[in-house]
């Protein structure tokens, strides 16, 4: 194109673009401007007035008194729900990834705190205490090393293959993911 041509296209964009940013800059420095007497003209949260007898009431009454008064329905809890197996298994996954960085954390602290070798020290007092205390302690480090690495190879196939992403597909992974965890996390009580 020829500079002529460049040169109108640059002045149409900016005979189209101005009256824009005039209104922009207009409608940012009147709301400046209007801002204080706004928050003077409507106070920023009205305020219920009752009379102290009133308010003794409604610090007497519990929510479900009060919700029953009005006649309207209580929003029912997350506790009356069914979790699908899929949305459990998102979340455990993320329990033991917290489980694991907590687990870390207190083991670089006992080293930290008590000196070199102190760690390991900890861990050959409780692998000689006997099964009661080795086996539960064991599975404890198993279960969300085993659950958490799992989830993370079943994401990364996810990712690769999409259509595995089906409802069906993600519910039977959900239980082969727990089911595997646990089978690892038994087996390792007894090692």
């Amino acid at each position: 194109p020829s500079k002529r041509v460049v040169l109108r296209s640059i002045t149409t964009a900016t005979l189209l673009l101005l009256p824009l940013f005039a209104m922009m800059t207009l409608a940012r420095s009147t709301t400046k401007a209007l801002r204080p007497l706004v928050r003077q003209a409507a106070p920023a949260r009205a305020m219920t007035i009752m009379s102290k007898q009133t308010a003794e009431e409604y610090k007497q009454e519990n929510y479900n008194a009060r919700m029953k008064k009005t006649g309207r329905p209580v929003s029912p809890h997350v506790t009356i729900y069914s979790f699908p197996i899929t949305a459990l298994s998102s979340i455990t996954n993320r329990a033991t990834g917290m489980v694991m960085s907590f687990g870390c954390i207190g083991l670089g602290s006992i080293e930290i705190l008590g000196g070199s070798g102190s760690a390991m020290s900890l861990m050959d007092t409780i692998g000689s205490a006997g099964m009661l205390v080795s086996a539960p302690a064991k599975f404890c480090v198993a279960f969300p090393l085993t659950y958490h690495y799992f989830g993370a190879v079943r994401h990364f196939l996810w990712d690769k293959n999409p259509e595995m992403l089906t409802n069906e597909d993600t519910a039977n992974s959900s239980y082969v993911l727990y089911g595997g965890s646990l089978l690892v996390g038994v087996a390792a009580m007894f090692m």
